[in-house]
């Protein structure tokens, strides 16, 4: 059986697309479940008790003991100073503005957008990337360094040229200055380390793809084969976010839904109730 997970973040109550992405994971694997609550200041206690409360009350249960991406700031480090050893880092001190201004430079054209956002111009590439890894600074991958990319998703083999990695998705943030680490690194080094051979998250994810594919070659970890799921939607046909708490769990639960109920709506039509 494959091994999956469920990560959601401890930052509000799990909504309808919550569910359905655990369903599916539950569903498709052996699910484990880890908590990205690496933005500490967004994360509370209390919501990490609610999604166990709401998980228990939908009937899914999980392997092992939860993982805490606080808790693992030392796995991030260690593999940030693998890449900064490599040289396949370097800081950067731009900001939004900064980037945005860059790549919107007459002669750069229209900015292309990527996973990310706008496709980083390269601004501080010529950094100094000698001594220790510094701290305190946000740190990027050099997609130069990038190599071609291969892998199973939903059942299909996927290839990403390195070119068309540099040229569209470019140097992604490894580490924010503020976190110490970042959505892409950690989730790599997570799912290595809890041994995660099927990846199931929502369509919307699945731009990401190919970055934790690169990471996972140039850290010489694993690649699980991925599986990127429909998303739930309002009438109006938009996905489900996290400030939609009118849809969390606990509002159709004081509504009377019962978990059986709720689940075979879901599995019927992606459209919240």
């Amino acid at each position: 059986m494959p091994v999956t997970r469920f990560a959601p973040s401890p930052t509000g109550p799990l909504h309808l697309g919550h569910a359905w992405a655990a369903m599916v994971a539950h569903d498709l694997g052996e699910m484990h479940l880890r908590i990205e609550d690496i933005d500490r200041q967004r994360s509370k206690p209390e919501w990490e008790a609610a999604i166990l409360d709401d998980l228990r009350w939908l009937g899914l249960d999980w392997t092992g003991p939860a993982m805490r991406q606080s808790n693992r700031m030392a796995a991030y480090g260690a593999a940030l100073d693998r890449l900064w050893s490599a040289g396949l880092l370097f800081p950067c001190t731009c900001n939004r503005r900064d980037i945005l201004a860059a790549a919107s430079a007459p002669q750069e054209g229209a900015p292309l957008h990527g996973p990310d956002g706008v496709v980083y111009p390269g601004t501080c590439r010529g950094a100094s990337r000698a001594g220790p890894r510094p701290g305190g600074v946000a740190l990027r991958l050099d997609a130069r360094a990038v190599n071609d990319l291969a892998w199973t998703e939903g059942g299909t083999f996927r290839t990403m040229e390195a070119r068309t990695f540099a040229d569209t998705i470019g140097d992604v943030v490894v580490a924010r200055r503020d976190f110490g680490t970042a959505y892409h690194l950690a989730v790599t080094v997570d799912d290595a380390t809890q041994g995660i051979d099927l990846v199931t998250r929502g369509a919307d994810l699945g731009e990401a793809t190919p970055i934790h594919v690169a990471l996972q070659g140039l850290l010489g970890l694993p690649s699980p084969a991925y599986h990127h799921h429909d998303l739930v939607r309002n009438a109006a046909g938009r996905r489900l976010a996290k400030r939609d708490d009118a849809r969390s769990l606990a509002t159709y639960r004081d509504a009377g839904w019962s978990a059986t109920a709720l689940k075979a709506r879901l599995r019927e039509s992606r459209i919240a109730p």
